[in-house]
């Protein structure tokens, strides 16, 4: 037994996956696809895709708001879990991942829940405050360049209605949060970003070590 988060060697993460991720066939068959891009390590992991969409299913949002699609995984396993209502709005800059991100949607049959915007996000977020999106939005991701995740989180609080959920990626960025030798600026943005929510009492927090680390804030 043990009060602490253990550590997952390759045999117990697949004892994981066999045992507590039920991995849709076309979710495995993007991953497979996935992985041999270049940057397939931006990709979730199954079961980050698996908790989401567990979370989905309890929350059963309406309006999300993801920041950062690469190749699709994570909305389509949001996508598949919400209600028939449930829309998703999805930014990111890269045209040719997110041409295959499209073609699984379609697949899936929820390409028409997923709204693309292909720009920078914080274009379209501010686009969507504008307008008079503000306290609308249910649930939000944020797994994007990290330079600019306090301005990402910023404008998606903005978006959240009071009790929405916003989940921050990548908080543990592979222990490098931790390595004073590290000064790029990736890492220097998820430290501050990170010292910024555990003193935000604007939402309530709980860091998870599930992949690469996820904040969970609900707004207050």
């Amino acid at each position: 037994m043990s009060n602490r988060s253990i550590g997952l060697d390759d045999a117990l993460l697949a004892y994981l996956l066999e045992h507590g991720v039920r991995e849709a066939p076309l979710l495995a068959e993007l991953r497979r696809e996935t992985a041999a891009l270049p940057m397939a390590r931006m990709q979730i992991s199954p079961e980050q895709g698996a908790f989401m969409g567990l979370l989905v299913e309890l929350l059963a949002p309406r309006r999300c708001l993801e920041i950062g699609v690469f190749t699709g995984y994570s909305a389509l396993a949001v996508a598949l879990r919400l209600p028939t209502d449930g829309l998703i709005t999805a930014c990111d800059i890269n045209d040719d991942w997110t041409q295959i991100a499209r073609r699984y949607w379609q697949r899936a049959g929820v390409a028409e829940k997923i709204h693309l915007h292909l720009g920078p996000a914080n274009d379209t977020l501010d686009a969507l405050l504008r307008d008079g999106a503000a306290d609308t939005y249910d649930f939000a991701f944020i797994d994007a360049d990290k330079e600019n995740y306090e301005t990402y989180y910023e404008k998606s609080l903005a978006l959240l209605r009071p009790g929405g959920l916003l989940i921050a990626d990548n908080v543990l960025w592979s222990g490098r949060v931790l390595d004073n030798g590290d000064h790029e600026a990736s890492t220097k943005a998820l430290r501050a970003f990170n010292r910024a929510r555990i003193r935000d009492e604007r939402v309530s927090i709980a860091m998870a070590p599930i992949a690469d680390g996820l904040t969970l804030m609900r707004k207050r």
